[in-house]
């Protein structure tokens, strides 16, 4: 088979759809950091413990961050205070406060200046590896969360790798096909390798355990890295228009590969990215999330018999003094169904034509009109932390004796302010059936304000959103109950007798008055394609923005028997 030796990008087979993006450029930022941490205690508590880990400066070939001004406000002053470095290379702050009286105030603060830089990469590192360091041999193990050990995981890393001779070859292999193969979901009923393996779901340990454990079984040292994403949104520039990253603000988790001639490189499976943006503080490493407890966690112990708990709370925010984003991506021919956003790499690679499925053939009115719609069907992005309170995400474990432990957690809220008066937001579904259509509903939260809320229809015009063809019963704002969670809100399209051929169809929100509404949306595409979540400014005229994420939708209706 012929080889070639340019930009790095393979896929082990052909895919309905190739969305491989070649991206250069850079992003240079500086932050100004605070993470917050409240404690008030409950009855005779005996102690409370936190645990920090000092963020250190840290240099790879695609992501640098230099940490200044670091320091830790302690109110009132701790009993106990101590720093160690762990043996993966942590600097752990350990502080304890003996029989508190009154609220323990926690802020650790420090300016960070970040830089992702994605000019061309050369790696020369053959596959397999041979001659690793010995210092590296705890990242070949298989641990507890990271299951190389399974036969499962095994014979898919190897079929994986199978005729690969350079490393970044295997790498973007295995990152391809977890690309294709895991969803997204908050939370998982587990954050284990094995389990995502087996489910297809997850969350970002969930990637980056999957990810770890198909490496590892191909002899490639991986680490997991903790750290915090900001939300901060970049924009980068296509032949088509824009495409907007945004994550939420909050702890996160991706991996670090070793190559003998580029030393540690960050990858994020999760956002499918072959490097991480500047918008990611690093914290802490190690074989797993199991070991990477030391950043965020909270102990105390309370005398036997008291009521209550101690309340936590806890905010994280960022300050951008300067940010600077000068990034471009190209589409390739080749790739995962789903967005791989890789940077120029000189390695061997295989490159595999792409078919392209036809879209799903349409039913002329005539002939809709006489179909019998009388079964319930209902489909879209219907996974989301429905009934979740975000300001109290943390469960309580059991530590030593009557000790309680909170750990750090990775959820986060991610959701768009969706009526803004100057910004439009257009999610597609694609219908592979007839429909009647009788309720399309989003996950929303109410903030406040007034008004009416309805949602339009449009049809497809050239992959982008076109003229309006249905619009729902409105809703008056009221009629949405406040709460401290997400949940549906059901728009009624039964009064329009409606039916809709197979297609491609778009969702957008209307409102009038003052309503203050958040729409969550999922990371990645859950359920549509990539470019299907659009938006523009309210008098452009053209929707050439798009969003990475997928907007949470559910649609029901009536198809056929």
């Amino acid at each position: 088979m012929k080889r070639f030796f340019l930009v790095l990008a393979i896929m082990l087979s052909v895919l309905a759809h190739a969305e491989n993006y070649l991206i250069n450029g850079g992003q240079n930022s500086r932050f100004n950091y605070v993470l917050t941490q409240q404690i008030e205690p409950a009855g005779d508590t005996k102690y409370i413990k936190l645990s920090f880990v000092v963020p250190q400066s840290f240099d790879s070939p695609t992501y640098r961050q230099a940490i200044e001004n670091y320091r830790l406000d302690l109110r009132p002053q701790p009993s106990k205070q101590n720093e160690s470095v762990d043996k993966r290379g942590n600097k752990v702050v350990q502080l304890e406060w003996t029989k508190p009286s009154q609220p323990v105030d926690v802020a650790m603060r420090f300016t960070a200046v970040t830089r992702t830089d994605l000019k061309p990469l050369k790696s020369t590192a053959a596959f397999p590896l041979s001659n690793i360091p010995p210092e590296f041999s705890d990242y070949l193990l298989p641990t507890e969360q990271v299951q190389s050990n399974d036969p499962g995981i095994q014979s898919r890393a190897r079929t994986l790798v199978q005729g690969v001779t350079t490393e970044f070859d295997a790498v973007q292999r295995i990152l391809s096909w977890v690309v294709d193969n895991l969803r997204y979901v908050t939370p998982p009923r587990q954050y284990d390798a094995l389990y995502s393996f087996q489910s297809g779901k997850g969350n970002c340990q969930n990637y980056s355990h999957l990810s770890a454990a198909l490496m590892r079984v191909a002899g490639i040292p991986v680490r997991i890295v903790n750290g915090v994403t900001l939300k901060q949104p970049y924009t980068i520039k296509t032949t088509e228009g824009e495409f907007t990253f945004k994550m939420g603000q909050g702890r996160h988790s991706w991996i670090e590969v070793w190559f003998p001639d580029l030393g540690w490189v960050p990858f994020d499976p999760q956002q499918t990215e072959l490097f991480v943006s500047n918008r990611f503080v690093r914290l802490e490493v190690g074989v797993d999330n199991n070991e990477t407890v030391n950043d965020g966690t909270v102990k105390w112990r309370q005398a036997k018999g008291v009521q209550g708990r101690p309340k936590f709370h806890e905010t994280i925010e960022a300050d951008f003094t300067a940010d600077q984003v000068q990034l471009s991506m190209a589409k390739q021919n080749y790739g995962p169904k789903n967005m791989l956003l890789v940077p120029q790499v000189q390695a061997a690679f295989v490159p595999v034509k792409v078919e392209t499925p036809p879209p799903p053939k349409t039913i002329p009115q005539d002939r809709l009109d006489h179909l019998q719609l009388s079964k319930p069907y209902l489909f879209g992005n219907l996974d989301y932390p429905r009934g979740l309170n975000f300001f109290d995400v943390r469960s309580a474990g059991q530590g030593q004796e009557d000790e309680v432990v909170l750990k750090k957690n990775f959820m986060v809220e991610t959701a768009e302010f969706v009526t803004e008066k100057d910004i439009q937001f257009a999610q597609v579904f694609i219908l592979d059936r007839p429909l009647k259509l009788a309720k399309i509903g989003l996950a929303m939260k109410k903030f406040g304000g007034s008004g009416q809320i309805w949602l339009e229809l449009l049809k497809d015009t050239n992959g982008m959103p076109g003229d309006v063809l249905v619009t729902s019963d409105f809703m008056d704002l009221a009629g949405i109950p406040l709460r401290q969670s997400y949940d549906w809100a059901d728009f009624n399209f039964q009064t329009s007798d409606q039916k809709l051929s197979p297609g491609r169809y778009w969702i957008r929100l209307g409102f009038t008055g003052g309503p203050i509404l958040n729409w969550f949306y999922t990371y990645g595409k859950s359920v549509g394609p990539v470019d299907g979540t659009r938006y523009k400014g309210v008098f452009d005229t053209t929707w050439s923005g798009a969003m990475t994420y997928e907007f949470n939708y559910r649609v029901a209706g009536y198809t056929t028997p």
